[in-house]
């Protein structure tokens, strides 16, 4: 039922990718606000560039861990009870449609294309793609459903 959600995250993030990579070159710099920045970049390790020096291996690990974990998402989303738990399907239909943006992007390029860049000041935050954010969303909303469970419906005595 979710899989919507999945769907419209993936072909945002494969839209936003292929707009970025045709109109910018590689660390070319769109300026749009003072704080926010398109540039387009390639990481081949994981969140921050985590491991983007390695040899090569890491994005067969990075693929197959993406992969195993949207199989695992999917068993979780079947097995949810229809109509219920509609918040907790909704974070994982966005951490899945990240996760399968990415992979989609390892698969073909052997890298991730980041091209969303906030900065202040002289900081930058490490460049990220719509599905890093749908991510960020996904297991944002499972953690607050984790630290503020919803309490049972009780039914109405008689």
């Amino acid at each position: 039922m979710w899989l919507w959600l999945t769907l419209l995250v993936l072909v945002l993030d494969r839209l936003s990718k292929y707009l970025v990579a045709t109109h910018l070159g590689l660390d070319e710099t769109l300026v749009l606000l003072p704080v926010f920045n398109l540039t387009l970049l390639h990481n081949s390790g994981a969140a921050w560039s985590f491991l983007a020096s390695a040899s090569g291996w890491q994005r067969w690990l990075f693929m197959a861990l993406a992969l195993l974990v949207s199989a695992g998402i999917i068993v979780w989303l079947r097995f949810l009870p229809r109509g219920r738990h509609r918040w907790r399907a909704a974070a994982l239909a966005l951490v899945l449609g990240g996760a399968l943006g990415n992979a989609m992007d390892r698969i073909w390029y052997g890298y991730v294309i980041d091209f969303i860049q906030v900065h202040y000041h002289g900081w930058y935050y490490p460049a990220f793609n719509v599905a890093d954010s749908a991510i960020t969303v996904g297991a944002a909303m499972l953690i607050l459903e984790g630290l503020f469970p919803r309490r049972p419906q009780q039914t109405p005595p008689g």
